[in-house]
């Protein structure tokens, strides 16, 4: 049966490239956390950071095909456009991370201590891991937007930045958290200052994409995003000159890794996370804003 305004159930959400690379995530996913759930195990910070990434992807993942698939996401205020886009490039990031980080703390080739089954199970759950990332990869491939293409700012080169400025910004917070005397001066307390001022706008931006609040009639959306993205940028050049200089300064800091530095709980590699990330985060707002010269904002799609 067919309602006045189509059928209830839309298979293209699970026939179509994109949603076959859903069906897949759901897959993969379920497969990675069951094996290490069964078998592999996982312990400390980082395991369970895996498992949640891995948890928390296909839960998601199946509330946007469950919506898609009944027509239920036209019931939802909110941008689905948006908010699928940018669910695809955090999946994607977390993902990979996790693929990483998973094989490197608890993949060995031999059996000894684990025993041979365990690692097993360990080998297939960091295959299916690095499935899971090619499956939400793919789905940023396919829903990009394209040139001359209207569609959501999420899916957009500027929308897809934001993400991964966020987690980048992430990244950052998780090393500065870890012992990396950041309050020992003032000017590295600036740069902690400028990582969160930063972090918060740029996630503020993605909460008013995703909740469609863009079109607001008195308020200049688009313009205060690339002018924040402009500011963004001089902030991230004032860290990036700072940061390194009472750090890696011998009149502040150290230039080399002290060598009584325990491994894992070394100021100094803290320090020199922070900095490579900056300058990564550097680059991404400098190409945000330069791309962002050329789009258009779309709020409802």
């Amino acid at each position: 049966m067919e309602s006045p305004g189509g059928p209830y159930l839309n298979t293209a959400a699970v026939t179509s490239p994109v949603g076959i690379a859903r069906l897949l995530q759901m897959t993969f996913g379920c497969t990675t956390f069951s094996l290490v759930a069964h078998r592999g195990g996982f312990s400390a910070a980082y395991g369970t950071f895996c498992m949640f990434v891995w948890s928390f992807c296909f839960a998601v993942t199946v509330f946007i095909i469950t919506c898609e698939f009944t027509h239920l996401h036209s019931c939802l205020s909110i941008s689905w456009g948006n908010f699928t886009a940018a669910f695809a490039m955090l999946a994607t990031l977390m993902s990979v991370t996790a693929a990483v980080i998973y094989p490197l703390y608890f993949v060995q080739l031999d059996c000894y201590p684990i025993g041979c089954e365990v690692r097993d199970f360990r080998i297939a759950a960091s295959v299916f891991a690095g499935l899971l990332f090619v499956a939400y990869a793919a789905e940023v491939f396919l829903t990009r937007a394209k040139p001359g293409q209207v569609t959501s700012y999420m899916a957009t080169l500027s929308g897809l930045l934001k993400i991964v400025q966020a987690f980048v910004a992430c990244i950052i917070f998780g090393a500065l958290v870890n012992d990396s005397h950041y309050s020992k001066y003032v000017a590295m307390q600036w740069c902690v200052a400028v990582y969160s001022f930063c972090f918060v706008v740029t996630v503020v931006v993605v909460a008013f994409s995703v909740t469609g609040r863009m079109a607001v009639p008195w308020f200049p959306f688009e313009r205060s995003v690339v002018i924040y993205t402009f500011g963004a940028v001089l902030l991230y050049v004032s860290a990036a000159v700072i940061w390194p200089v009472f750090c890696f300064d011998s009149k502040y800091g150290s230039p080399q890794r002290p060598g009584l530095c325990a491994k894992g709980r070394c100021p100094w590699d803290s320090q020199l996370v922070v900095a490579i990330f900056t300058y990564v985060n550097l680059l991404l707002y400098a190409v945000d804003l330069a791309y962002s010269q050329r789009i258009r904002f779309v709020s409802h799609l």
